[in-house]
């Protein structure tokens, strides 16, 4: 199935130019060197009007949607931007209110805010909404964009809680359906800097058909025809692929006992390396054997 739009999920913390500062205007120069090569510099790039397209930033994980709704304006705003607005959706009856749905109808790009993917599944999954979502995505040149909950809620399969000094004891990762954007991988954010290996590790070894996306902060992939995979951003992508597995112990310990596993791949991306989900091969842009 060719699928028109294009899927940017980011691993958190985007570095937007510290925009909660006061002296904004005086520091914008100096931060624009982010914008001009950044993430969010990228969606505008991939989308269809560009600067013109209209973006909903959708803030419906956060806790403090007032707080990080214009966060994301002031960044757009600075990246030249001209129809930028906040959406959010905080009950289960607004994603299915008129004027929203128009609102989702007419956008170019979505970027959905950090927060609780738990949030934003239960409140958005199955409504009027998430199906115009859904069909924006499939067949339209549409862009979503998600950072943190935003991305971890991307794929059909989502983790939404685990300890990661306890990621692999069996049971401590807690996995749900998420909005089914992408199948056939499961998506953890935050990665490098809270140390979630161990949560994507047991998560693959669950369900080897799967593979692990591990996004570290400020940095994420930019996914075509949810085939093919391009890093993007200051930082590195953890891919975990457990097709190779050899042996576990899973089946046999209790809940709480570790996890064992034989011959889990892994592959680390930078910017602008490639994956291709179709055959599973890794393309290094800087290869020291190019």
């Amino acid at each position: 199935m060719n699928i028109l739009g294009k899927l940017i999920i980011i691993g958190g913390a985007v570095d937007k130019g510290s925009f909660t500062e006061t002296d904004l205007d005086k520091n914008a120069t100096s931060n624009l060197n982010f914008f001009e090569a950044g993430i969010l510099k990228r969606i505008l790039n991939e989308s269809k009007h560009k600067e013109n397209s209209r973006i909903e930033v959708i803030t419906t994980a956060s806790v403090i949607p007032k707080e990080i709704g214009p966060e994301y304006v002031k960044a757009f705003e600075h990246l030249n931007a001209k129809n930028i607005d906040i959406l959010n959706i905080e009950r289960r009856d607004q994603a299915a209110d008129e004027a929203i749905l128009a609102r989702l109808k007419a956008a170019d790009i979505v970027m959905f805010t950090g927060g609780d993917q738990l949030r934003l599944t239960s409140i958005l999954g199955g409504t009027p909404f998430h199906d115009i979502l859904l069909d924006k995505y499939h067949n339209e040149e549409f862009i979503y964009a998600g950072t943190s909950a935003g991305a971890a809620a991307a794929s059909n399969n989502m983790i939404y809680q685990g300890s990661s000094s306890e990621a692999l004891l069996k049971g401590e990762v807690k996995i749900s359906s998420g909005l089914g954007l992408i199948d056939g991988v499961i998506i953890d954010t935050h990665f490098v800097q809270r140390g979630r290996i161990g949560r994507l590790f047991q998560a693959v070894v669950g369900n080897p058909r799967v593979l692990g996306i591990g996004l570290g902060e400020d940095t994420g992939l930019l996914i075509t025809n949810n085939t093919q995979m391009e890093a993007i951003g200051s930082g590195l992508v953890i891919l975990v692929d457990g097709r190779e597995i050899k042996d576990t112990n899973l089946t046999q310990v209790e809940l709480g006992q570790p996890i064992s596993i034989s011959h889990l791949v892994t592959h680390v991306m930078s910017k602008f390396d490639t994956y291709s989900l179709d055959t599973h091969k890794m393309h290094i842009q800087s290869s020291q054997y190019s």
